[in-house]
């Protein structure tokens, strides 16, 4: 079914899927490279569910060197679908405002996702477009353990307001809200979702979901994951240069 056209752009915020790169809080009872298969599989539903969704414009924040990830192949084939832009900042705050403001040059609002929420449809982007189409401010999607999964925003400056919010804490979801707030923007709410951070979660998430990380999941999942496997040193820069080369988007 071709959906009618929405006049905004979908940012995904995407690291390589490699081994003690990529979800290394699955480890254990994963080994390394089994949850790097499990990141690579997240991010392809991700970027076919964007793809399948009614926005304008899809970016992606890529950080890592995708010839080393896992799928790269695949992952590759699926970025030629996007804009794909470098990661910038010292830290993931700025880092996620940075993006924002690369993604804003499209001229349109921005809603921003990451890889780790693999139970996302096209109809739920569609529905999160609409809303902060609607509301012609800023949207919020809160997670399950106090973070945020998606944000939406009408005007670029309000992600500014990320750079000095705390990271991966159970209250960023709080303080991202209260500094969109302080700095003038109202802050609408999306639906709550899980993302994969823990074993746990990926568990969660894969009972609810269809698609490459329910399937990889079941076949990298330990018989029993209460037993820590025994996994190797591994010495990664932590952000290795990017090589996938800009592509362009519909």
């Amino acid at each position: 079914m071709t959906r009618p056209d929405t006049a905004a752009t979908v940012l995904v915020v995407a690291k390589a899927p490699i081994a003690g790169f990529a979800k290394t809080r699955l480890t254990p009872p994963l080994r390394p490279r089994d949850a790097a298969r499990l990141a690579a599989s997240a991010l392809l539903d991700t970027l076919a569910a964007v793809r399948a969704s009614s926005a304008r414009h899809r970016v992606v924040a890529w950080t890592g060197e995708l010839a080393v990830a896992e799928e790269a192949e695949t992952i590759a084939a699926a970025l030629r679908d996007f804009t794909v832009v470098p990661q910038r900042g010292n830290t993931f705050g700025e880092r996620l405002a940075n993006a924002h403001a690369d993604a804003a040059r499209h001229g349109a609002p921005v809603l921003q996702i990451g890889m780790d929420t693999p139970q996302i449809d096209a109809d739920l982007l569609d529905g999160c477009l609409a809303r902060l189409l609607a509301t012609g401010d800023s949207v919020l999607g809160p997670a399950v353990d106090g973070g945020w999964w998606a944000l939406g925003v009408t005007d670029p400056r309000a992600a500014r307001a990320l750079v000095d919010v705390p990271m991966s804490t159970p209250q960023t979801g709080e303080f991202t809200r209260a500094a969109l707030r302080r700095n003038g923007f109202h802050v609408h709410a999306l639906p709550m979702l899980t993302d994969v951070d823990h074993y746990a979660d990926a568990l969660a998430v894969a009972a609810r979901c269809r698609g490459r990380f329910a399937a990889t999941l079941a076949l990298v999942a330990p018989a029993d994951p209460s037993t820590p496997r025994i996994t190797p040193d591994l010495d990664l820069e932590p952000d290795c240069a990017i090589t996938v080369s800009p592509a362009g988007s519909r």
